[in-house]
């Protein structure tokens, strides 16, 4: 049987919050354990009953969903933020991201699509909708070349490059396994020393940094 991921649905819009919780409870392999109305019941919610996953919306009186996502990476760092939200400006693509987002969708997703972003970032991966990434490399490009680098960048070595190239390209351990012809522990391997070498700590940021550097 498959592992039941754990959720809590952040949203201020009532009728959106119960529509998620309806959805949800369709779908076998998610449990919706509490709502929440904006971002700081949100992070209370996720603090009390640690789930595996919020499903955050951005916008949200009190405390957004930005604020609300970087207070979590501290308050409970093992729970996993998906956005979902309406916004697919390149602002609020990058903040959210920044601020420790494994994964990001506009409410244009359907239930599969949700349902496999979930299941994505609770086993730590990253979930970008292919939608808003352009506005990410938008923003990215944006950045001043004199804002100071990730510490390590230089010293990839190219298997490690290939593999967050991989990465960035939404591939699992084990499709980069198979891609590159070596074992997933092998894998496992490359991806804690590039992980290291660059200074980030999930697939998300990886994602992030792979684009700031033109490795996409």
């Amino acid at each position: 049987m498959n592992e039941v991921i754990r959720v809590v649905v952040a949203d201020d819009q009532q009728v959106v919050r119960e529509g998620l919780r309806t959805l949800l409870a369709l779908l076998d392999e998610v449990e919706v354990v509490g709502v929440a109305a904006d971002g700081a019941e949100a992070v209370q919610l996720a603090v009390s009953s640690r789930p595996d996953v919020v499903l955050m919306d951005l916008r949200m009186p009190r405390c957004d969903g930005v604020d609300a996502t970087r207070r979590l990476r501290v308050e409970a760092p093992e729970v996993k933020v998906l956005v979902l939200t309406t916004y697919a400006d390149d602002r609020s693509v990058v903040d959210a991201l920044r601020a420790g987002a494994r994964g990001y969708l506009t409410k244009d997703a359907g239930a599969e699509e949700i349902q496999a972003a979930l299941r994505q970032v609770a086993h730590g991966q990253a979930a970008i909708d292919p939608a808003v990434q352009h506005h990410v490399l938008d923003a990215i490009a944006s950045i001043p070349e004199a804002q100071p680098a990730p510490p390590g960048r230089d010293h990839l070595t190219a298997r490690e490059v290939e593999v967050l190239k991989l990465i960035a390209h939404g591939f699992t351990n084990r499709q980069i396994a198979e891609q590159l012809f070596v074992n997933e522990s092998t894998v496992k391997t490359h991806i804690n020393h590039l992980f290291a070498k660059v200074g980030v700590r999930d697939r998300a940021q990886a994602v992030t940094y792979a684009y700031q550097h033109g490795l996409t």
